[in-house]
């Protein structure tokens, strides 16, 4: 790859930003290019500010403001993408995360407690200083990577026959009642690597791997299991640290008990799905989404996207009067054993923002109660519209469901969300004596007898959170781009990289895409060079847009028909034939309203991210942009949110 080629960023393409806006008493921010001291928070809306320069006081929308600026070196780390992380700054930055967590869970420090720890580490406390610093501005674990490496592309990564040797060592070897050192276990993945012919990985990567093993599964697997059931088995209506917001949120996924109808033909479509996620101890419901499409790993990325952002705009789009002042990065997550939960994906992007990732133990439905119980209120709830499915064959005795269906998925979720605005987040709940919202109004601001966490701090960009928990692959480009699941994708952006070498390896380069599977028309490409995100087209325009999904469904078309030998225009002629059948069938049958509702769903490419369209700019201003640019008209980023 040549060294002088002319970067040129465009409007498809934005840097990702994982700096949170700290708006707590004491903490500096910015609006406009004025920096405000913070004194006193209002609410969850407004603050009182300082100027620093004139000491005049000023009256601050939260939504306003932004961290001040910092300087290239300290961002260095934290714009990275997750996939482009080795093993050994992984670890180290694990590292120091565990050093400064019980200073960072303290939350106010005094010199006394940042000096003792120092000295329990025997480090220098100007050290342990920095390292709160970085990862409080952006509360990501790659912000402690040590900047001096930078990011060495490749090192520390395995091939999977050594990884899948490690995990079976771990499994087999480290985990039992035996109870082996760590070091013992290094020695037999590199005997077992010896004797099958494989590369041995560097001792430090299996002793990362190691390391990443939760408490709980340690404690068990080597023996201690009555320790493990004493400090991580919850006590009846109870769960473990969850004593502040945001401590442990539960996440789960079900079909909703009511048949919805399309938008055209108001005809019965089927029962949506709904993944939510909730906050243990107030109760409150902190994210959520709905599909047609059935639980996956897009299904999480956009719940937990929802649960971390604000909802100012989500409110507006549903058009609900209401407040949601509900947002932040869970310290803790907590789900079920599902495949959607165990992707390698999501439990990185998790481990980057500091998310402890665990799973509820097979068969003991106690540890999933609250997530559950609050599931089943909002679908009793349910039960009074039209068209529900009620939670049992005997309850739904003589109601015809279908017959009695009116909502269409709009509609319903205009419902859902002033019923968990208006009515659930309002109400008394039993099991805290409180309201849910009021519950979390305490826990952020205090009372006379409980000391509030503070206001926490808002992302300082929307789609850099969707896009490190959406799905990633890794990907070498050719002359022609670069082809994920048999489609093609190019832009300039690639250029730089056609055929480019690992400077370690010397073998192909690989690089990181990543992809809403709702809309495949795009990819993210993460250029490492520049660390921006590019947004990349199909390199056959005229392919439509489809989800994965419908993309999949043409591929079996073209299968079933004999088609050896597929390519983009066979896909392009499948998907036209599939949809004109689907248009054709969808006043006769439920499969094809439901199949076209789902597609008109994916095309409306609504997102956490940007739950509100971009707003148009003139005909005149488009056209000098894609002059400018070298776009042509309707190629701005969709998600609208490029920095």
């Amino acid at each position: 790859m040549s060294t002088e080629t002319e970067y040129v960023i465009s409007n498809d393409a934005f840097e990702p930003i994982r700096e949170r806006v700290n708006v707590n008493v004491g903490g500096l921010v910015q609006r406009g290019e004025t920096i405000f001291r913070i004194v006193q928070v209002l609410d969850f809306e407004s603050l009182i500010g300082v100027n620093v320069d004139t000491g005049q006081s000023a009256s601050l929308r939260i939504g306003d403001l932004r961290s001040i600026e910092r300087s290239p070196t300290v961002t260095q780390n934290a714009s990275q993408d997750l996939g482009d992380i080795a093993d050994e700054d992984w670890r180290i930055a694990q590292e120091r995360l565990a050093a400064i967590k019980p200073l960072v869970d303290a939350g106010r420090l005094g010199r006394e407690n940042v000096e003792a720890r120092a000295s329990e580490l025997k480090i220098n406390p100007a050290t342990l200083y920095r390292w709160l610093q970085r990862y409080k501005a952006y509360g990501v674990v790659t912000a402690l990577i040590p900047q001096k490496r930078g990011w060495k592309q490749g090192n520390g990564r395995i091939d999977q026959d050594a990884e899948a040797l490690i995990e079976q060592v771990i499994r087999d070897f480290y985990l039992t009642l035996q109870r082996p050192t760590a070091q013992k276990a290094i020695t037999e993945v590199l005997r077992a690597c010896q004797a099958k012919g494989i590369t041995p990985p560097s001792p430090t990567a299996i002793r990362a791997r190691i390391s990443r093993i939760a408490e709980k599964e340690q404690l068990r697997g080597r023996g201690h299991k009555e320790k493990a059931k004493n400090k991580f088995l919850p006590a009846a209506g109870s769960f473990p640290n969850a004593t502040f917001p945001l401590a442990v949120m539960q996440i789960d996924h079900t079909p909703a008990d009511i048949i919805l109808v399309d938008d055209v033909y108001r005809k019965p479509i089927g029962r949506p799905w709904i993944t939510l996620a909730m906050d243990v101890h107030t109760r409150v419901v902190t994210g959520y989404y709905l599909s047609f499409d059935p639980p996956s790993e897009t299904s999480v990325a956009m719940c937990v996207a929802h649960s971390m952002l604000p909802k100012d705009d989500w409110m507006l789009l549903h058009k609900v009067d209401a407040e949601w002042p509900v947002w932040g990065v869970p310290r803790t997550i907590y789900v079920d054993n599902g495949a959607d939960f165990r992707s390698n994906n999501f439990q990185q992007s998790c481990l980057m923002y500091g998310i402890s990732l665990e799973f509820r133990p097979v068969k003991q439905p106690r540890y999933g109660g609250h997530i559950e119980r609050m599931l089943g209120t909002l679908l009793r709830e349910i039960h009074d519209l039209p068209g529900t499915t009620f939670s049992s064959v005997k309850e739904r005795d003589g109601y015809d469901s279908e017959k009695h269906a009116t909502l269409t998925k709009s509609e319903f979720e205009e419902w859902l969300v002033t019923l968990i605005t208006k009515l659930y987040h309002r109400r008394l709940h039993s099991a805290i004596g409180l309201s849910p919202m009021r519950k979390w109004e305490i826990g952020i601001f205090g009372n006379a007898e409980v000391q509030g966490i503070g206001v926490p701090p808002r992302p300082a960009d929307r789609l850099t959170i969707l896009l490190d928990f959406l799905p990633f692959f890794r990907r070498t480009v050719q002359t022609f781009g670069v082809t994920i699941d048999g489609l093609s994708y190019y832009a300039e952006a690639l250029r730089p990289w056609i055929n480019a070498q690992d400077e370690n390896t010397k073998k192909k380069k690989d690089l990181i895409f990543r992809r809403d599977p709702r809309d495949i028309s795009t990819i993210w490409f993460f250029d490492p060079k520049l660390e921006h995100y590019f947004k990349i087209p199909l390199a056959d325009l005229t392919l439509p847009a489809m989800s994965i999904w419908e993309y999949q469904q043409a591929k079996d078309k073209l299968k079933r028909d004999g088609v050896a030998s597929v390519n983009e225009h066979q896909i392009l002629h499948a998907i036209t034939e599939l949809r004109s059948r689907v248009d054709e069938a969808a006043e006769k049958t439920k499969a094809a309203r439901r199949q076209a509702q789902r597609r008109k769903e994916h095309a409306k490419n609504v997102s956490p991210a940007q739950p509100l369209p971009a707003p148009k700019l003139p005909v005149q201003v488009q056209s000098a942009m894609a002059l400018q640019d070298g776009l042509l008209d309707g190629e701005i980023n969709d998600f609208g949110d490029i920095a």
